[in-house]
């Protein structure tokens, strides 16, 4: 039943009703609204029962998700942005000992400068920790991949990232159907751990290992990810016949049969990506788009398929490999190795800038033309770029770039 929700009250709702044994919470914005509901259910007897565990960290808040899944119970626990980087030991931590931990990661720019808004340069700077990687495009599918997550991750006895765009659907309110309890159960079963400390039979995890088995150790969490390839789909089946909707996948193609010019990107700028290509299609342009869900694991031959009849791919990222680029085109060209494909790779959209279906227009027109270089920075301001860059060149003492930008920008309102 469509309730109108807050999309973090949405996701707190249908955590509760995959009955977490244990929630660890750290507030960062923007996934705190995420953990105070949880608190609240808690507190009220809705989800019970659960311990609720404020810690004084985000090390903390994944260390007591992590000693809780070891111990054989349900955890869960959210963060963003720096506090992603601060528990990054954990993160790996977690995954090296095959541990099904769930966390939200309510999707932030990372600094400095300081900045709370949405991008994927989180996410990206710990894409290879081993954690199964789903993007969600928009709020509904936000609150149904927690549902696929927790059962992925038992299945495979690996940790589950659902990456939820911070603000633009954390704080979106809109109609929302949170999975009703008896359905929520019927597709998620009880957790059934795979390995479970006991005190009466001790064991040692985390050991050293060293490197006559650390490589082996290591191609394990690999395979999990090749199996995780081959169970979302069939997860994303069985959520569909039980919920009635789509929700989590690989990838999601939009009017890709005939399209010359194929749009890949993640998260919530697909929808107006796909206005934009709506748009196009009416002016006679041959464009389509895929939306990736599953990052990692990256799906390559699913999406070498999507993307095989295109004469050339537009790249949409929201974060930057300085240096490179994004972080998701070298995976793209990847999956397209062998053909004669050209990837442009297009950066938008860094630390909350609106990504407009003007500018898009304008880049999937001049990329269907061949009149894109292959990197490119949507609405980029290179007065403010040039202007900074003179600063360099006058004097030594420039001063903190960021702060001579904001300053410039102020001027010029």
């Amino acid at each position: 039943m469509l309730k109108q929700l807050e999309c973090s009250r949405a996701i707190a709702e249908v955590i509760a009703r995959c009955r977490p044994e244990v929630v660890c919470a750290y507030p960062i914005t923007p996934q705190t609204h995420i953990v105070e509901g949880l608190s609240e259910l808690v507190r009220d007897g809705t989800l019970a029962p659960c311990e609720y565990i404020n810690v004084e960290s985000e090390t903390s808040a994944l260390s007591v998700a992590l000693g809780a899944s070891a111990a054989g119970a349900r955890a869960y626990t959210a963060t963003a942005s720096q506090g992603l980087l601060h528990m990054a030991e954990v993160v790996y931590n977690v995954s090296g000992l095959g541990l099904p931990v769930v966390m939200t990661l309510g999707n932030r720019a990372v600094g400095a400068p300081i900045n709370i808004w949405n991008d994927h340069s989180d996410a990206m700077a710990l894409k290879d920790a081993g954690w199964i990687q789903l993007f969600a495009r928009d709020a509904q599918e936000a609150v149904d991949l927690h549902v696929l997550a927790f059962r992925l991750a038992e299945e495979l006895s690996c940790p589950v990232m659902v990456c939820v765009d911070g603000f633009v659907l954390t704080h979106s309110v809109e109609p929302l159907d949170v999975p009703a309890q008896d359905d929520v159960d019927a597709f998620l079963p009880p957790y059934r751990p795979v390995q479970v400390l006991d005190p009466t039979d001790p064991v040692s995890i985390g050991a050293m290992v060293g490197p006559e088995a650390f490589t082996e150790v290591r191609y394990l969490a690999h395979h999990k990810q090749l199996q995780a390839l081959e169970r979302i789909p069939q997860l994303a089946a069985d959520f569909r016949a039980r919920f009635g909707r789509d929700s989590g996948a690989l990838l999601h193609g939009y009017r890709t049969g005939d399209a010359d010019t194929i749009v890949v990107a993640m998260g919530s700028v697909t929808g107006t990506i796909e206005v934009a290509i709506d748009e196009l299609r009416d002016a006679g342009l041959a464009v389509g788009a895929v939306a990736l869900c599953a990052f990692r694991p990256f799906p390559l031959a699913a999406l070498a398929g999507a993307l095989g009849g295109a004469q050339r791919v537009v790249v949409v990222e929201r974060n930057l490999a300085p240096g490179l680029g994004g972080a998701m085109a070298s995976n793209v060209r990847m999956a397209l190795r062998g053909q004669p494909i050209p990837v442009y790779t297009a950066i938008a959209g860094l630390g909350g800038r609106p990504v407009t279906r003007a500018s898009l227009r304008r880049l999937i027109e001049a990329a269907h033309a061949d009149a894109v270089d292959d990197l490119t920075f949507v609405d980029l301001d290179n007065d403010a770029i040039d202007r900074e860059l003179a600063r360099w060149d006058e004097r030594r003492r420039s001063g903190p770039s960021a702060e001579n930008m904001l300053r410039d920008a102020r001027r010029a309102r």
